[in-house]
């Protein structure tokens, strides 16, 4: 992909991130869980959603998920080593994340789909956000404030912090800088995660 494009294609991702503001993070047990809980994210409006490697049988979680939900983004999270990238690529990832620093799957992704490459100290952050979208992990350690002091220094920059923020949270990472916010663990614990999502963004809308 010519620079151009690849640069095209991730402000078109970032602008997506800020229309969703909220992405899930489905980290479930098995895929019939994910797909399930995807369908409900999609069904309560939310239009960008990440599953994770960590659940099993991930890959037909992510085939089964896109074809349900053809007009959404569906990527794949906790993307480590270039293997699952690959596999990720080869079952339709809409684009992949991961938590940490990946060089070798920044290179097996190159300019398919965009990466957000995690991150937790100003440098790792930075430095991800230059290439592209950084996801900030795990984001409770630091809070809003870090996104606040790290767009101090690098206005620009993109950041989705992710790992122990609650829904009812989102508007405090998104009033700091952060360009859409991470929620996992709290959003599928909730006793009914649609009412939880469409009750999480009216509050945004009205704020």
């Amino acid at each position: 992909m010519h620079p151009d494009e690849t640069g095209a294609a991730i402000d078109q991702f970032a602008s997506a991130l800020r229309r969703a503001r909220i992405v899930p993070v489905l980290r479930a047990r098995t895929a019939q869980a994910a797909i399930a809980a995807a369908a409900r994210c999609v069904g309560a409006g939310l239009n960008v959603v990440e599953l994770t490697t960590t659940t099993l049988d991930w890959e037909h979680a992510l085939e089964q998920s896109r074809r349900e939900h053809p007009g959404r983004l569906i990527g794949m999270g906790t993307v480590l080593k270039a293997d699952q990238a690959r596999r990720a690529l080869d079952a339709g990832a809409d684009f992949i994340v991961s938590p940490c620093p990946a060089p070798e799957v920044r290179a097996e992704i190159a300019d398919a789909v965009p990466f957000l490459e995690g991150g937790m100290t100003v440098r790792e952050v930075l430095t991800a956000a230059n290439r592209g979208i950084a996801k900030l992990f795990p984001a409770h350690v630091g809070g809003p404030a870090f996104v606040r002091s790290l767009l101090a220094v690098s206005p620009e920059s993109r950041i989705v912090p992710t790992g122990g923020i609650a829904l009812r949270d989102a508007a405090t990472w998104l009033a700091a800088g952060a360009i859409a916010v991470g929620v996992g663990s709290d959003l599928l614990a909730a006793d009914d995660m649609a009412v939880e999502v469409t009750t999480a963004l009216a509050e945004l809308d009205g704020s």
